[in-house]
């Protein structure tokens, strides 16, 4: 058994959570996941399985979200599970303005994560840090959102913001919540988020844990197939002979135009692995990076 489960993460667990359920339900060990999700957090969460955990660092970065921002409050970890650090009502703020600001969180920006998250500092998570009590420097970095769009607004003393946002890997939206309530001078932090969007999967085709149990008892369950997410990527197809070579390890002389990094197939649309481009003193030549299957 090997491939991808796209499963709908639930409210309250964590990654790590719904990676022990899976492996408890499959009766497998080798299970891993793709892109944490905070445990307040619900949607798209990439599981793979058996030898497709070797594909997880080869998914596209892309990811979507629909979260809502409460404006007028500052928490410790930049959403509702955090201590209340500032709370400032903030009934006269308009969606005009919101909407001004917003434009700047759009396209490249530097961004410093929250301090509750998984990033390492010195070989140590920032939570654990953040736990402990230990204030820690964490430096910005350049993130990608894609765009922003307003999906609905809620009048009040803390009014509400909800928002599509699509954005490239390690952006966090807790960060863009902070960050645009400190531009309208009012605090903000993330009140609910759900990944639309992950690593190639959607949320229309993701399934919970319970149609996962149901299909399994029902014999119906399968994986999606394990070169299904990497469309991204460019593909070539060798001769069976070469095919056999380039899986026991040898490099296969070509001649392409294309990015590095391919996916490989057999002449009967098998999926062999991951090559990459490099180069010998005869040419160019396609290098087996992560042999999936024996050809």
């Amino acid at each position: 058994m090997q491939g991808f489960l796209n499963l709908n993460k639930p409210f309250d667990w964590t990654s790590h959570d719904c990676v022990a359920r899976t492996r408890k339900l499959l009766r497998l060990k080798r299970v891993g996941h793709a892109g944490t999700l905070d445990p307040a957090a619900t949607g798209v969460l990439p599981i793979a399985v058996g030898k497709a955990t070797r594909l997880l660092q080869y998914l596209p970065g892309e990811k979507a979200y629909k979260a809502t921002i409460r404006f007028g409050v500052q928490t410790t970890t930049d959403d509702l599970q955090g201590e209340v650090i500032a709370s400032l009502a903030c009934p006269s703020l308009s969606l005009g303005t919101v909407k001004t600001a917003l434009a700047q969180f759009q396209g490249k920006i530097s961004q410093i994560p929250p301090s509750y998250s998984a990033i390492q500092v010195q070989g140590k998570r920032l939570y654990d840090l953040a736990r402990k009590g230990e204030n820690v420097e964490v430096p910005a970095r350049v993130v990608e959102v894609f765009h922003i769009e307003v999906l609905d607004w809620r009048e009040g003393e803390f009014p509400e913001l909800d928002v599509a946002i699509a954005c490239g890997a390690g952006t966090y939206i807790r960060a863009i919540a902070r960050d645009l309530g400190a531009v309208l001078q009012t605090g903000g932090t993330l009140a609910a988020l759900m990944r639309t969007k992950s690593s190639g999967f959607d949320i229309a085709d993701s399934v919970t844990f319970s149609d996962l149990e149901a299909q399994l008892q029902a014999a119906t369950f399968q994986l999606v197939p394990p070169d299904a997410p990497l469309y991204h990527l460019a593909q070539m197809t060798l001769p069976a002979t070469t095919a056999h070579k380039w899986c026991q390890g040898q490099r296969i002389p070509v001649t392409l135009d294309t990015a590095d990094i391919l996916r490989v197939y057999d002449e009967d649309r098998r999926f062999l692995g991951i090559g990459k481009l490099g180069y010998s003193d005869n040419g160019q030549v396609l290098i087996p990076e992560m042999v999936f299957e024996p050809a």
